[in-house]
């Protein structure tokens, strides 16, 4: 690679208009593939929930069926949102993947609920859940490590090697927390970029050596559609926000399906200005303007690792986008 960042990926595990949630998981294996052969350091998978279009809900599961068809690459979660979640559970999960899978597998966690307000009813969890993200964490780290802070309980199996834990956050508690345990800290730059500058420079500020690690580790996320050409590069981008948006506004029990144009106009109006302002780190045209993006990026916010969210709307196009950011 000729970027000196080092980058990984972070597969939103689609599921494209038409297809299944079976070929979702054909296009993870295809994607992490690729990511793979192009030298990527990881690729992460997110816990969303009752949403149609992400199959990516079962996160543990998505993760071992990709590292079955994949040689070397880490995988991980980026992340579990752990207040959906007993600690020991996770821990036996994730001490069964690195069991299955030594040295490959990664932890992120959150504390939000990935999912809307009855859905967090539905998965047994109020909004007090994420109240004891801080001491959960630590007890699922106990767990991992063998060294239960539950007397009597212990997660089996509990894996050979370490099972690196990560903090995930869009927030300054996130980046605080990182810092006090002693924590890799990844930030969802990709769709909440406001608080990404003040995060990294507070997470580093404050940072405490761990036995996990020595020196503060920021990564950032960022949208990346990359292709052959800087016109097909914007014509993908515009076809993937159109539909992103599309989703946003259709969601409910009188969805309608809305037009090119009638989404242009929603997106030039104060609330899609909003919607917009989301994704605004996104690296989009050739492989040279897309390494000229990511690398003044990383510069800018003080990451150590950039994870790319790919988005075109086919896997073809997501992997000639992941091979492309790549190239040297």
């Amino acid at each position: 690679m000729d970027m000196s960042t080092p980058l990984s990926v972070l597969d939103l595990a689609p599921i494209a208009p038409g297809q299944s949630a079976r070929d979702s998981f054909e296009a993870s294996v295809t994607l992490a593939r690729a990511a793979e052969r192009s030298g990527y350091r990881r690729v992460w998978y997110a816990e969303h929930h009752n949403m149609a279009s992400i199959a990516s809900s079962a996160t543990s599961v998505l993760i071992g069926y990709v590292a079955a068809h994949t040689e070397s690459i880490r995988l991980g979660a980026g992340g579990i949102m752990l207040p959906n979640h007993s600690p020991l559970v996770i821990a036996e999960q994730f001490g069964t993947l690195a069991t299955l899978f030594p040295d490959r597998i990664d932890l992120g966690l959150g504390r939000a609920p990935g999912s809307d307000q009855t859905t967090m009813r539905a998965l047994r969890r109020d909004n007090s859940s994420a109240e004891t993200f801080p001491q959960d964490v630590q007890e699922l780290q106990a767990y991992l490590t063998g060294h239960t802070l539950i007397p009597g309980v212990q997660a089996v199996p509990t894996p050979d090697g370490p099972v690196p834990l990560y903090i995930l956050g869009s927030s300054l508690f996130g980046a605080q927390l990182a810092a006090h345990l002693g924590l890799p800290y990844a930030f969802a730059s990709h769709f909440a970029p406001d608080a990404l500058i003040q995060a990294i420079a507070v997470y580093r500020e404050t940072f405490k050596p761990s036995a996990q690690l020595a020196e503060p580790y920021a990564i950032a996320g960022v949208n990346v559609i990359a292709a052959d050409t800087h016109d097909e590069a914007v014509a993908q981008k515009n076809a993937s926000y159109r539909s992103r948006t599309r989703a946003f506004i259709s969601r409910g029990p009188i969805a309608r399906n809305y037009t090119d144009a009638e989404i242009d106009t929603f997106l030039a109006s104060p609330g899609g200005r909003q919607l917009s302002a989301m994704t605004r780190y996104t690296a989009v045209g050739t492989a040279a303007e897309v390494h000229d993006y990511l690398e003044s990026f990383a510069k800018e916010c003080g990451a150590d690792e950039l994870i790319t969210a790919h988005h075109a709307l086919n896997i073809e196009d997501r992997v000639h986008s992941v091979e492309l950011t790549a190239q040297p």
